[in-house]
């Protein structure tokens, strides 16, 4: 039976683990109601669709004079 012959160092174990505990991008498509990169099989963030459908609304973005309206 193979018996190691000495302690791995802190770096080696660590350098040998690094290789396969990086972090990986999430694969990306193309919204087909907008034309944004959404994760498959989720909503999509810019348009609030999913298969073709509205699941989600969205709210739009106001301006600093809506805001002040609404503020005061």
């Amino acid at each position: 039976m193979a018996v190691p012959k000495g302690k791995k160092s802190r770096a080696k174990k660590r350098s040998r683990r690094a290789q396969h505990d990086k972090i990986t991008l999430p694969g990306m498509t193309l919204c087909p109601n907008c034309g944004a990169d959404t994760i498959p099989h989720r909503v999509c963030g810019e348009c609030g669709t999913y298969k073709g459908r509205e699941v989600v609304e969205i709210a739009e973005e106001m301006t600093e004079e809506e805001l002040d309206e609404v503020a005061g």
